[in-house]
């Protein structure tokens, strides 16, 4: 048994679905599951439809004629005119469309139940060309599989049932349909009461793990658009080096540091298993890419860069100068935590506690309106956070000559600084 995972840039436009639709062919040599995200920047797209409906930022019919055209685009030239996928699509637009008109529930509650749209409608349209060409497969929807708790935008595995679920129904649909594969959804889920969950952005990387965990699979392979993993961002970075093996517990450290690798949680479940994960190149599938595994003897102390854009410097004071003691973190932990916001860096002094955190633009005037009963609050706008793993031998100056720093913070092993890019 192996688990494949494609991204989004994967599957972004026909040629890329015929590229993928190649490697699974060449690829397929046993039990196999195919983890599918949404297309391209449909969820960017739908975060509009989300933003316009909830916030009344632009018009929500207008948003959701760009996911119609988007897909249209790739269908017609993928399927004759008259296939029944231009219904299918038709059907998941109305669908969406009443869901968007109807925004009753918790912000974030409706953010998933907008955003699931992308990754049901991908699988749909790459479930029925892949089966036209002769690549025999059973969709099964990853939110009768994945059960979660009800915490929106970050949902956390429900293990029992889930495992029970794919294991009862991955096995017994691969034993019934010989000679086919198992396609599902990235990035979602539901709870048990059936309402849709997401499992946090590039939760897809989560999904494959999950399903390798519960399947005893073989091995895990996330197919990108990079020869495998590299020690920087190449679309920020204009040197990069590949690393051809890492271990869990480094990967571990860097995806939590916002590293695009894999999602962050996607290296417990594999590790508690020793299911080792590659990461290979969907531009050239003939390379071997790199391998995240147990050993911890190929680790390198090659630095690792790790940039965050459109980053907000929080800083809370209290207003009669006493302690910032566990009483106040506790108070401001559980904000954050009931707003799903995650802590990219955080320092305190006595009187003090600041946070680098991504920029929550619909959540800051409640941060400060819920906040500012109990702390001054001053914040800076439109940071950047760099993050240099094994650091010791970076001339940092070439990073940040001429920016304002505003906090910097250092370990043994990784440097953090959130400045603003006054410099270019």
């Amino acid at each position: 048994m192996k688990i494949f995972k494609f991204g989004g840039a994967s599957v972004n436009s026909a040629e890329a679905v015929r590229n993928a639709g190649s490697i699974i062919r060449r690829e397929w040599q046993q039990e196999l599951v195919v983890v599918f995200s949404a297309m391209g920047k449909t969820t960017n797209m739908l975060e509009e439809v989300v933003n316009a409906a909830w916030h009344k930022t632009g018009n929500t019919d207008l948003c959701i004629s760009k996911v119609q055209q988007y897909h249209a685009q790739i269908i017609n030239d993928l399927f004759p005119a008259h296939h029944i996928v231009h219904h299918l699509l038709e059907g998941f637009l109305l669908n969406l469309s009443v869901v968007a008109g109807n925004p009753s529930f918790g912000y974030d509650e409706f953010y998933d139940r907008v955003v699931s749209f992308g990754e049901l409608i991908s699988t749909a349209i790459l479930s029925l060309w892949l089966d036209e060409q002769g690549l025999s497969n059973i969709l099964l929807p990853a939110p009768s599989l994945l059960k979660t708790d009800n915490h929106f935008r970050g949902a956390a595995i429900l293990w029992p049932q889930t495992c029970e679920r794919i294991q009862t129904h991955v096995r017994t649909v691969l034993a019934d349909n010989p000679g086919h594969f198992i396609l599902t959804q990235g990035f979602i889920g539901s709870t048990t009461d059936g309402r849709p969950t997401t499992l946090g952005r590039e939760g897809s990387d989560f999904t494959a793990a999950v399903l390798a965990y519960c399947l005893d699979a073989q091995e895990v392979i996330v197919w990108k658009d990079v020869d495998g993993l590299l020690n920087a961002d190449p679309v920020y970075f204009d040197t990069t080096q590949l690393i051809p093996a890492l271990s869990y517990r480094e990967t571990i450290e860097l995806a939590y540091y916002g590293a695009k690798i894999l999602h962050p949680k996607t290296i417990k479940p594999l590790r508690n298993k020793n299911i080792p994960l590659r990461i290979r190149s969907f531009f050239h599938p003939e390379l071997p890419g790199s391998v995240i595994h147990a050993s911890e003897q190929s680790d390198t102390l090659i630095p690792f860069f790790i940039l965050k854009k459109e980053q907000l410097l929080l800083s809370f004071s209290t207003r009669d100068f006493s302690f910032i003691n566990e009483e106040k973190l506790k108070i401001l932990f559980g904000v954050f935590s009931d707003q799903n916001i995650r802590i990219n860096l955080m320092q305190n002094s006595a009187i003090s506690f600041t946070v680098c955190i991504n920029h929550p633009q619909h959540k800051l005037s409640t941060l400060l309106e819920v906040l500012g009963e109990d702390f001054e609050i001053r914040y800076n706008e439109g940071l950047e956070l760099l993050t240099i793993r094994h650091f010791e031998s970076v001339d940092l100056q070439t990073y940040v000559t001429g920016c304002r720093i505003l906090l910097e913070q250092r370990s043994r092993r990784t440097l953090q600084i959130a400045y603003q890019r006054t410099c270019q």
